[in-house]
């Protein structure tokens, strides 16, 4: 009889391989557990710190050994195995973060994953107008004639022709050696992949992308986040029946200027295809970038009759039907602005 056909045999070799492996698991266990590790660190206004350049694209071991060599974590594995057990870690942004020396692998993670440890940070709030963000990206460093081209040669979704609305508010930093069209289009990017992009990207009825977009925007920009589904309801209700939406963020948005409440008779004169005053239906492009509840209410409006809107005091907002009833509240709305209520 072969001894590999003798049934003790192959009982001693089965014994044999599950020691085998209880060892090698041992082993890899026994280097895992004993990842030379910096005690937490009590960290002091004076304490010494290092900016470190995170790749494109990094894996954990990759930023783990970054962190060891500038003598941030003890050893890169100790990092690593903080990262496996925090699925934060794969927020870790790309481009220059600030951390201190010598600290555990534990705060090494949430420094990175910490905003104000970010150099020049690009930060696009919701509402933002490209205008605004060209400046941050003159501020992050950027030539004017690059981000000016950027902007020219960018790839956005079918059906849109400029980059107004579909820069996605978040906050963005690159590593170094980013172009500016590399930094614009991540942030068009961005917005293509988020559900709430996906989904207006897709969407199909009488209203297409680029518009409902748009309303997005006019929503970011008139209402409270609690509102936000009414407001988009008033703007279809007027658009269904070819009432000038007469949006006071519309006139602002042409004019450049933020946080003024009351607008002048003169400014609603103004000559441009942006002023609902002037003009029926929508703007010809969003007024500004729109977050992801914005856009939400643009595709799913509250139901609803009303036609007016406007907010009498802050966070106050009343919807209604009737112009008499508005009349009435924009009387009260007078008063408390005169009060200075609005301040």
């Amino acid at each position: 009889m072969k001894p590999f056909n003798n049934p003790l045999f192959r009982v001693i070799a089965a014994l044999a391989f599950v020691a085998l492996l209880s060892v090698c698991i041992h082993t890899v266990r026994s280097k895992v557990s004993t990842a030379p590790d910096f005690p937490t660190a009590n960290i002091g206004a004076n304490s010494a710190v290092v900016v470190i350049e995170i790749p494109a694209g990094a894996t954990g071991s990759d930023v783990g050994l970054i962190l060891f060599k500038n003598k941030v974590t003890k050893s890169a594995l100790a990092y690593f195995r903080a990262a496996v057990a925090d699925p934060r870690s794969a927020q870790v942004s790309p481009g220059a973060h600030e951390l201190n020396l010598e600290i555990s692998a534990r705060q090494a993670l949430e420094q990175l994953l910490d905003p104000t440890r970010i150099p020049n940070l690009i930060k696009i709030f919701e509402g933002g107008w490209k205008s605004e963000i060209i400046d941050s990206l003159l501020k992050y460093g950027f030539a004017k004639k690059d981000v000016d081209a950027a902007f020219k040669e960018v790839v956005l979704p079918q059906g849109f022709s400029n980059a107004e609305g579909l820069l996605f508010p978040a906050q963005y930093s690159f590593p170094a050696g980013t172009s500016a069209l590399e930094a614009v289009q991540a942030m068009v990017d961005r917005f293509s992949h988020e559900a709430t992009g996906k989904e207006l990207l897709s969407a199909q009825g009488k209203l297409s992308p680029a518009q409902l977009l748009t309303i997005a925007s006019l929503v970011q920009a008139e209402g409270d986040t609690k509102d936000f589904d009414k407001v988009s309801r008033v703007i279809r209700n007027r658009l269904a029946i070819s009432m000038p939406l007469q949006l006071d963020s519309t006139v602002h948005y042409v004019k450049k200027v933020r946080g003024q409440i009351f607008l002048s008779t003169n400014s609603t004169l103004i000559k441009s295809a942006y002023n609902t005053y002037r003009n029926y239906g929508l703007p010809p492009t969003p007024i500004g970038n729109p977050g992801a509840q914005a856009i939400a209410a643009a595709l799913k409006p509250a139901v609803g009759d009303w036609l007016f809107f406007i907010t009498v005091a802050p966070g106050d907002t009343r919807f209604t039907r009737s112009n008499d009833e508005f009349l009435t509240w924009k009387s009260l709305y007078e008063k408390n602005r005169k009060a200075g209520a609005f301040k």
